[in-house]
């Protein structure tokens, strides 16, 4: 049955059935249309909010199919969306009634322990690159739950547990294979197509296809020293003695500060179901017996309601929290902002909002940067922002659609309150707006490396093939 997907001008073209037919000869992975079984399961991403229908979703088995998925685009001029792990909060990774070039089948992962590579395909999740890792005592910084794909969250950077102390996941990429608009599959590296290979580490999902990418790893553990205490009251002094606490902290030490209401969910113990917490939060990447000494003050910021505290695998830590953010199960708008420092105004404003949240679903988080992180040159890589103190990202989450209007009205309003104290930059990864509709997001990314990432799209997606990103335009 031939079938309409939009095309770049906005217009539809046909794909009928003898070329359907060609594809399905070609194509090694299933190709899935509205009247296909498990097309709506193939259609989800962990956006809630996000509920698209594309024309075609072509479920890619390796580089070939992707290579043919892109010269399909190209050629008939398809508005293509490309999905890895599909946590894209902004819904870049699937778009009504275009073409799907969807990865999430592609999840290998090989690791050389003796050159500590790793090798991971474009679709994986950090939940599957830290199970294999972790065999050989080796890690890659990666986000902050284990269901994040390793595509999205390294082509916008990479803030996670580990970023203090072996920097962003964009930091520690040394190669990528990529599909570009021409149908090339290119390896960039800092030795081969080196501008492509610099635009990829923070310039998002602008220039092509990931198909694998390759990242140094890192000894720890497995067994690491974590801080997870749980308090229901004091908010504005525990919050102001873990800033304290936090600028004196080694790079071996990645903290956040995070407002939440902890669901009634049997991972979590009694006394903190459907209680309003403050979480102070922290991994030392280190022999569990020093980082049980360093993180130890901020487990007593006060009486905390619970303590989840101690030493455990990392992959064990990374996952804690998955079950609450299942696939599909939160409608989600966020807004991020960069931090010159947490002043007390900054953190009164952020203690008022972290308790005034209009979900319980909603996190109010703030993730301490600096040490690697700040240790790259600003022009090292696309990523924009080097020298912030920290980050605050309002997480709007909530269950009931009826609300919608009014959660992101607050997460906008929070973010709004905040300008005062924000460096300029934000973090698009933690970014719901469409660009298109709110054109300083990406000058506000990634400064003044934007020009050179025009004149790098330019050579690589003139005619703008991949614009359902955070995207840039060519020079």
């Amino acid at each position: 049955m031939p079938i309409e997907v939009e095309t770049l001008s906005g217009e539809t073209d046909m794909l009928d059935d003898e070329k359907l037919e060609g594809l399905r000869m070609a194509f090694h992975g299933p190709l899935v249309t509205r009247e296909d079984d498990g097309y709506d399961e193939a259609r989800v991403v962990q956006n809630g909010l996000i509920d698209r229908r594309p024309a075609l979703i072509m479920r890619c088995s390796g580089a070939a199919d992707v290579i043919d998925a892109v010269n399909l685009a190209r050629e008939h001029g398809l508005l293509a969306a490309v999905r890895g792990g599909g946590h894209s909060v902004a819904g870049h990774s699937v778009h009504d009634r275009g073409l799907l070039i969807d990865l999430s089948g592609m999840r290998g992962v090989w690791v050389d322990p003796a050159s500590r590579v790793v090798r991971v395909q474009g679709g994986a999740t950090w939940g599957d690159v830290d199970r294999e890792t972790e065999v050989f005592g080796l890690v890659v910084p990666g986000g902050i739950v284990s269901t994040t794909g390793v595509a999205g969250l390294t082509l916008g950077g990479g803030i996670g547990w580990l970023h203090r102390r072996y920097g962003l996941s964009c930091d520690n990429l040394r190669a990528a294979e990529v599909v570009t608009a021409d149908g090339r599959l290119l390896r960039a590296s800092e030795s081969e197509n080196e501008d492509l290979f610099w635009g990829l580490r923070g310039g998002g999902g602008n220039f092509g296809v990931v198909t694998a990418f390759e990242f140094d790893a890192h000894p720890l553990g497995p067994t690491v020293m974590c801080a997870a205490p749980m308090y229901a009251d004091g908010f504005d002094e525990v919050f102001r003695a873990w800033r304290d606490w936090a600028d004196t902290v080694p790079d071996e030490v990645t903290t956040r500060a995070v407002f939440w209401t902890v669901p009634e969910d049997p991972h979590m113990p009694p006394q903190v179901h459907d209680r309003q917490v403050l979480i102070t939060g922290a991994v030392y990447a280190g022999p569990p017996e020093e980082g049980e000494r360093i993180l130890q003050p901020i487990r007593n910021l006060g009486v905390p309601l619970a303590d989840l505290s101690g030493p455990m695998p990392f992959r064990m830590f990374q996952s804690a929290f998955d079950f609450f953010f299942a696939k599909g199960m939160l409608d989600s708008y966020w807004k991020s902002l960069f931090m010159k420092e947490l002043t007390d105004r900054a953190a009164d404003l952020i203690v008022s909002c972290g308790v005034a949240r209009t979900s319980p679903q909603t996190m109010v988080h703030v993730p301490l940067l600096g040490g690697a992180v700040g240790r790259v040159g600003p022009r090292d890589t696309a990523f924009g922002d080097r020298d912030a103190h920290s980050m605050l990202s309002v997480d709007g989450n909530w269950v009931d659609h009826r609300g919608t209007a009014d959660h992101v009205a607050w997460v906008r309003h929070v973010i709004d309150r905040a300008e005062e104290f924000s460096t300029g930059g934000t973090y698009l990864n933690f970014d719901s707006d469409d660009p298109s509709k709110a054109p300083e997001l990406v000058p506000a990314a990634f400064g003044e490396n934007l020009r050179r990432l025009t004149e790098i799209k330019k050579r690589y997606d003139p005619q703008n093939l991949f614009r359902l990103n955070a995207n840039i335009p060519p020079a």
